[in-house]
């Protein structure tokens, strides 16, 4: 979960899916709805996967589309800590907050850009990888 659901939370989405998408139920949104981001996916297409068929959605929308029963969920954004948060009030729902810098604030050429899209993939692919292959 992070703040619009069109950065972060798609690329740790499209990695873990990759990943472990046969042991895990990934879902992913946003505390707001937000705009697809071209260098989403040009940053997963470097590394073979694909995002192509990801609609950004609020956490609202992902409950009402698929229910709330996550044992866990990831924050990368502190508005989406705050919101989910929240959520432990009337859910056992466990939270962990991985700090990610927003790419998007990046400036520069596009190679510059890309380059923090991408080093944000690494950063979550490597704390994903982390955090769930002992499942």
């Amino acid at each position: 979960m992070c703040g619009q659901n069109s950065v972060r939370s798609p690329l740790a989405a499209a990695l873990a899916k990759h990943l472990f998408g046969r042991s895990l139920y990934i879902g992913s949104a946003g505390v707001m709805k937000g705009e697809i981001d071209p260098f989403v996916s040009a940053v997963l297409d470097e590394v073979g996967l694909e995002n192509r068929r990801h609609r950004p959605q609020t956490l609202e929308e992902l409950e009402e589309n698929e229910g709330l029963g996550f044992d866990l969920v990831i924050t990368l954004s502190p508005d989406a800590h705050h919101r989910a948060l929240e959520l432990t009030r009337t859910n056992a729902i466990a939270i962990e907050y991985w700090p990610t810098p927003d790419p998007t604030l990046a400036t520069g050429n596009r190679e510059q850009q890309l380059d923090a899209y991408r080093a944000v993939r690494d950063e979550l692919e490597m704390r994903i990888r982390a955090r769930f292959r002992a499942r």
